[in-house]
């Protein structure tokens, strides 16, 4: 809700759009074809598209990466990390917009919620569908995530992806579609808000600790501890935790079926790596719900850590983090209950 004319130069916020790729800077050979390349769009080219955003601020843009976000690694988070830090510590610049492929959104997301550290809007966003599609979905994204990030009522709501014309917290969002644009839902504690060409409404804050109260620093961090997900399925073989242990992983999250479950012989092998010092979280590959700790697994005996709300992806993310500073168990499930 801004009334500002584009001349009133002082009078709109200063937002700065770190691009990194994804379908929102995607291009196609026709308008109407499922397949397309991600990252081909610079992002002067993508703001240039919509002039009517420099009404609601002042916008800047710079090209950090161009990947499709299925190949964005930690070394392009932890460089996003510190440019939105460094940024958002000066006192012209009023927030921060991040343009991302949506398939490791999530993560990138959960990532930014622990390590940036202002209370300044950090909002992501992105698309379904590339750039020269009938029905663009990106333009109107990135047009109302920089009217987030120019809002003062989105400060110190941690990290938020502004999608299809709804506000959701890092901690919770997730994708659940391959290709409808209605693909990100918030499923456990619903969405922050929601905005409609510029104009938002806010519901809730994130009940979990983030960004500036946040305990992570990335100061002298240039690389992230190995986690691997194991999936678990019936009848899985229990050698993939043995195979992941030999690759150097420090910690090992279990895509668990149910409540975090997985068979005998898993469990077995997971309690064996747990005594030999590697971090083992439950998590589970159902959609929604909570891990609960000792519910039908013996965490307790076992030396496991339940992930409660996060996701595999997303508790892999949160367990790096922890690693990078020697933990006990139970400061590790502490986390976990915390973020």
């Amino acid at each position: 809700s801004m009334s500002i004319t584009p001349h009133e130069e002082d009078e709109r916020k200063h937002i700065f759009v770190l691009a990194t790729g994804g379908t929102i800077a995607g291009s196609g050979a026709t308008s109407v074809r499922a397949d397309y390349t991600s990252g081909q769009l610079h992002v002067d080219a993508m703001l240039a598209a919509i002039p009517q955003i420099h009404a609601i601020a002042a916008v800047q843009g710079e090209q950090l990466a161009n990947v499709g976000s299925q190949d964005i690694t930690f070394s392009i988070m932890i460089q996003l990390a510190h440019r939105i830090n460094d940024l958002l510590s000066s006192d012209s610049v009023d927030g921060v917009v991040v343009t991302h492929g949506t398939d490791t959104m999530e993560e990138t997301a959960h990532f930014l919620n622990l390590t940036v550290s202002s209370r300044k809007p950090v909002v992501m966003t992105g698309a379904m569908r590339p750039s020269t599609a009938i029905s663009a979905d990106g333009p109107l994204n990135l047009f109302n995530a920089v009217a987030v990030a120019a809002d003062q009522k989105a400060s110190a709501r941690g990290v938020l992806v502004v999608m299809n014309d709804r506000i959701h917290g890092a901690h919770s969002l997730t994708k659940t579609n391959t290709t409808s644009v209605e693909t990100f839902i918030s499923p456990i504690n619903g969405l922050i808000g929601t905005v409609n060409y510029g104009r938002s409404e806010y519901f809730r804050r994130p009940f979990r600790t983030h960004t500036f109260n946040s305990e992570f620093s990335l100061e002298g961090t240039s690389v992230l501890p190995r986690v691997d997900i194991v999936y678990a399925c019936a009848d899985m073989p229990p050698d993939l935790i043995d195979a992941s242990v030999e690759r150097g992983a420090r910690g090992i999250v279990i895509a668990g079926d149910g409540n975090g479950n997985m068979n005998a012989a898993t469990i077995e092998r997971a309690a064996h790596a747990a005594a030999d010092g590697i971090r083992i979280v439950r998590s589970s590959r159902v959609p929604t719900g909570k891990v609960g700790r000792n519910v039908e697994i013996d965490d307790d005996r076992l030396g496991f850590i339940a992930s409660d709300e996060l996701n595999p992806a997303k508790a892999r993310i949160l367990l790096m983090l922890a690693l990078t500073k020697k933990r006990s168990l139970q400061e590790i499930q502490r986390l976990f209950y915390e973020y």
